[in-house]
Formats: structure tokens, sequence, C-alpha cells
């Protein structure tokens, strides 16, 4: 990452941060700019989640470490991200009409993870997400085991949560990542 694309980076999140207090009360840019500086892998990683279409943003700040939180906060599924299968072991089970890759592999590249449930259900009590699209979310190994992946969408003023076979892949699925710095 050049110092150009770095700054513009840090200035798109400052903006972005500043635009949407709500998804971070009682917290200060000037708390989380020095955490990212002393971090050029979690600079990277927001860059692709931006690149990405993610729209990354602080949800959180743990107060007891300070560690502090980014998802991915576009409206719906990042669009850069969509039409994956769950996981490797899936992605390989399909015969035919493979997906490209999959969302723990795509997140492991970008040095990101996916969001959990509870994760999830934080970022819906920020605004409304995936009205039109759903997300993968970390599945608990009893469920993967058995073949299947957990996904979430909003609709109807509701957080669902769903499974589907980990196989599965559909255009308007995507995933969302969180990063802690």
């Amino acid at each position: 990452m050049t110092e150009r694309e770095r700054a513009e980076l840090l200035a798109l999140l400052e903006a972005r941060f500043e635009t949407h207090p709500q998804r971070h009360p009682d917290l200060a840019w000037a708390t989380v700019a020095p955490r990212l500086e002393a971090r050029p892998d979690a600079l990277l990683a927001l860059a692709k989640m931006e690149a990405s279409g993610g729209e990354p943003d602080v949800i959180g700040v743990d107060p007891a470490s300070g560690t502090v939180t980014f998802c991915d906060c576009a409206a719906e599924s990042p669009a850069g991200r969509r039409s994956l299968c769950y996981d490797r072991a899936a992605l390989d089970a399909r015969k035919e009409a493979r997906p490209h890759s999959s969302a723990a592999e795509v997140a492991a590249e970008m040095g990101v993870a996916l969001m959990t449930e509870a994760q999830y259900r934080t970022l819906q009590t920020l605004g409304q997400f995936d009205l039109k699209t759903s997300s993968w979310i970390a599945t608990p190994p009893d469920v993967r085991v058995l073949g299947g992946a957990l996904f979430c969408d909003r609709r109807y003023g509701r957080v669902f949560v769903y499974h589907n076979g980990a196989q599965s892949y559909y255009a308007a699925r995507g995933f969302r990542g969180v990063l802690a710095v």
C-alpha cells in the first residue's frame, strides 16, 4: 500500500466514522486512528473490504482492551463478495457449476473473519442491512460437520438466521467481514 493509498483510506474511514456516529457512540476518531496507524496489516484488510464494496466502519470497542471492531456496513452484502459457497470443503464437493471461491477462503485472504451470529445481530441494531441480500455467517462445527452452513438477512423488520447446504451459492448471498484492531 503506498503512502497516498494509505492516506486516502484513512481519510475515507474517518469521513464514514464521522457520518455514522450512531454506530460507535462515545468513541472519537482520535482513539481509532492511532490503532490503525500502528497496524499496516489492518489497513490492508480494510482496503480489501472497501475495494470489494464493504464500506467498513467501526461498530464497537472493547472497554477493557481498547480493541476496536470494524465490519462491513454496506447496506447490502458486499457486491464484490457474492456468489460464493461457504468454505473450501463445500467448494471441493461441487462437481459442476462451481463458484470461483468460498466465503471462508476469501475472508482469510482479506485478513478478516466471517461475522458471528451475535455480531450480525449487533450490526442490525445499528441500521437496516441485507434487506435484499443475505450474508454467510460463521457456522458452528456441529452444523458444518453435517454439511450445512448458516446465513442471515433482514426481512419484515426482523433478523433471520437460516441454514443451507454449505456448497450452495447465490448471486444475492455474500459475506460480511469483521476485523478487530
